[in-house]
């Protein structure tokens, strides 16, 4: 079984900027998405009838050993994305009271595919034995010709793989996902197996699900909160969220000032810092906001439409 890294690590980041560098079209297609986060995000909030549900297919890449995690592993993981998405995980009355009236319903929910890209009845599981010993940041993993499974179509299903091993250089993340913009290919989210879930393989610190609720909200469009450079300059783009020097690990305590962001201090407990998954419990307005803008735009085909004021409103992406 993989060791898992002492803190927090994620190559979602580092996957945009290299993308930004090598295709042109990701280029041109973040500049689109972004300019259309900024002006869609209130209104597709008003327009709202219901959450989202986002149909789900979780790819299980395995050596025949345990991380061919169960099924109950998965359904936990599945549970838990609905929690702390809907603002409704045991754990939000932990938000310190200076964040309480920030902490947000992102309105999106998920659930397992009933039906295959051929409309058969499925599990929205896939189960592939592979020889690979470890996977990289390469997205390998997401091709049947590289020991991983081909990605269901990604304009219907949010596609998530589970690795035996996930190695970035010297080192072992525990996941990363595809911004909207990319290629569809390639669309969706990896995580570790033992990073996955609440159950089964999940191990300490990163055994309640929180990883997947990280990546998700990179596939929904949302940043690091610290915006990826430690000089209290970078942003995530989201206006509610202090502007904080660099990530937080595993579980300290409130407040932690940076960046002259006192007296309340960073926001480590947002899903989108690095702290540990049991200090981990919010989603804010502006982030909310963010997420539903992309539900309107890059992601509009995806999951039951809720939205009725925006039609005819897509990406140009």
């Amino acid at each position: 079984m993989a060791d898992l890294p002492l803190h927090r690590t994620c190559g979602a980041y580092d996957m945009h900027l290299a993308l930004l560098r090598t295709n042109a079209d990701y280029a041109r297609a973040r500049l689109s998405i972004d300019a259309m986060s900024a002006v869609l995000g209130d209104t597709a909030l008003k327009a709202l009838t219901g959450p989202r549900v986002i149909p789900v297919v979780v790819h299980v890449i395995h050596r025949g050993g345990p991380e061919n995690i169960a099924d109950t592993q998965i359904k936990s993981q599945i549970d838990v994305l609905n929690q702390d998405f809907r603002m409704k995980n045991a754990d939000t009355g932990s938000v310190p009271k200076a964040f309480k009236a920030l902490a947000a319903d992102a309105l999106v929910e998920f659930a397992l595919a009933t039906r295959n890209p051929e409309g058969k009845a499925t599990s929205g599981i896939t189960r592939t034995k592979t020889k690979v010993k470890e996977f990289h940041a390469d997205n390998a993993m997401k091709f049947k010709t590289s020991g991983g499974h081909d990605a269901w179509d990604s304009t219907r299903y949010l596609n998530i793989w589970v690795c035996p091993e996930l190695i970035d250089g010297p080192r072992q993340l525990l996941g990363y996902a595809q911004f909207p913009g990319g290629l569809p290919a390639t669309d969706g989210v990896v995580i570790i197996h033992n990073a996955f879930g609440a159950n089964g393989t999940a191990a300490a610190p990163f055994d309640r699900g929180r990883t997947t609720t990280h990546e998700v909200g990179h596939w929904l469009d949302l940043f690091h909160i610290w915006g990826d450079s430690p000089d209290c300059v970078s942003d995530d783009l989201v206006a509610d969220t202090p502007t904080q020097q660099t990530q937080n690990f595993g579980k300290p305590t409130f407040p932690h000032v940076s960046c002259s962001n006192g007296p309340d201090g960073d926001m480590f407990m947002n899903y989108m810092d690095y702290v540990d998954d049991a200090a981990m419990f919010m989603f804010t307005i502006g982030q909310v906001t963010r997420i539903q803008a992309t539900l309107v735009g890059p992601r509009s085909t995806i999951g039951l439409p809720v939205v009725s004021a925006l039609a005819g409103v897509s990406a140009s992406a």
